[in-house]
């Protein structure tokens, strides 16, 4: 891998745990409700994206459909609903390991068959997920826990249906133009309850437009001759880095039952990857 690509994935990375970072520092330390943080985020996101796929000037443009769209709406939606409540890097965790299970369920459910070593990182996963849901004093909230877990089956179908995409930048950017009215839609029904002030909107719009426009644009250009197998490996650190930021910057603590859900989840969804075949493609991300 060339230095080039190791940089644009590390940027990639970062920029997908900062959504989880932006959006946790946006309801702790400013106003703004989940709502008016969805639609400014999804809004800006499709501003930024249909302007980098104008200046690329690609013959593909603009691409996506409505079924895509209402997913993206979905994971967003019930992604800043779930950080209302929920600690970064357990919001991290539980949306990644969600994603994951997803995607790994549906290839069984269409005939793929895991090895041993895939099965054991299957179950893995999925007891540290359920070991992290366990009622207790370090538990994080049901609540919010079932909303992230629904943003993740979202983020997967989504992922899903977008695997194949001749061009994933033109697509994303589709769906997410699609997508905007449905995040205004959202505003327009919470608008009794709708906080907004110019921190919180900055916030949004800075996970809206760096953390996911342009961080979508950064990754698929790192993904260009890049395994599918290292793709999704490398993503393994997004929720790591998501709970470091969390630490430095809203003084979470990382707690053992944190650190041992993720080392299972984790550790799960790698032998699960490595066990499959490497293959060149666009892989999901966050």
């Amino acid at each position: 891998m060339r230095r080039s690509r190791v940089l644009l994935t590390l940027i990639a990375l970062i920029a997908f745990a900062a959504n989880s970072i932006l959006c946790r520092l946006a309801f702790e330390r400013t106003d703004i409700d989940a709502a008016s943080f969805t639609s400014i985020r999804l809004l800006s996101g499709a501003l930024t994206l249909w302007l980098i796929v104008a200046l690329r000037r690609a013959a593909h443009g603009i691409g996506g459909n409505w079924s895509s769209a209402f997913a993206l709406f979905a994971y967003a939606a019930a992604f800043s609903f779930a950080y209302v409540s929920l600690p970064t890097g357990v919001g991290a965790l539980l949306l990644f390991g969600a994603v994951q299970a997803t995607m790994i369920l549906a290839g069984l459910r269409a005939g793929e068959r895991l090895t041993g070593q895939q099965g054991t990182g299957l179950v893995l996963a999925l007891g540290g997920l359920g070991y992290l849901m366990l009622p207790g004093l370090s538990a994080p909230p049901l609540g919010g826990s079932l909303l992230m877990l629904a943003a993740g089956i979202a983020w997967g179908v989504y992922s899903l249906r977008g695997r194949g995409a001749s061009d994933p930048l033109g697509a994303t950017a589709g769906n997410f133009l699609r997508a905007a009215p449905l995040g205004i839609g959202l505003a327009a029904v919470a608008l009794p309850w709708l906080q907004v002030d110019a921190a919180g909107a900055g916030y949004a719009v800075f996970s809206g437009a760096l953390a996911s426009g342009v961080g979508y644009a950064i990754w698929y250009a790192a993904l260009r001759g890049l395994a599918a197998t290292h793709a999704a490996t490398v993503q393994l650190a997004v929720p790591v880095i998501a709970a470091a930021g969390g630490s430095l910057l809203l003084d979470e603590p990382v707690t053992l039952r944190l650190a041992l859900a993720s080392t299972a989840i984790l550790g799960g969804i790698a032998l699960v990857v490595l066990g499959q075949s490497s293959k060149p493609g666009a892989e999901k991300a966050m």
